[in-house]
């Protein structure tokens, strides 16, 4: 398997776009396409898999649960999201598509 993550880039214009790359048993990487999305007001995500994300192109304000401000995101950074960290994503770039590259660890599903 092999391909370019900015071919093909869909239009988030309408909502966020979620494709799935690869999956294995512990594992799923997801390429998520954003163009001005944030999570709505007052909801969170919260997650049972761990999650890492590098951002690839556009801007983006992630949220953590607990913390004063969202944390400014530019192309070339990354977060490591452990389970249950409940985060949101305060705001993406409405001037410039967003692409992101997500990793969902099931650290449950990887144990022997």
């Amino acid at each position: 398997m092999s391909g370019n993550l900015f071919a093909g880039l869909p239009d988030a214009g309408a909502g966020e776009v979620f494709e799935t790359l690869l999956t294995l048993p512990a594992v799923r990487i997801e390429r998520i396409v954003s163009h001005g999305q944030a999570t709505p007001e007052g909801e969170w995500y919260d997650q049972r898999q761990g999650e890492w994300v590098l951002l690839l192109a556009g801007g983006a304000g992630l949220q953590l649960e607990g913390e004063a401000g969202p944390r400014r995101l530019l192309p070339g950074d990354y977060l490591y999201l452990p389970p249950r960290c409940r985060h949101r994503v305060a705001w993406t770039d409405a001037g410039q598509v967003t692409v992101w590259l997500a990793v969902h660890i099931d650290s449950e599903a990887a144990a022997p």
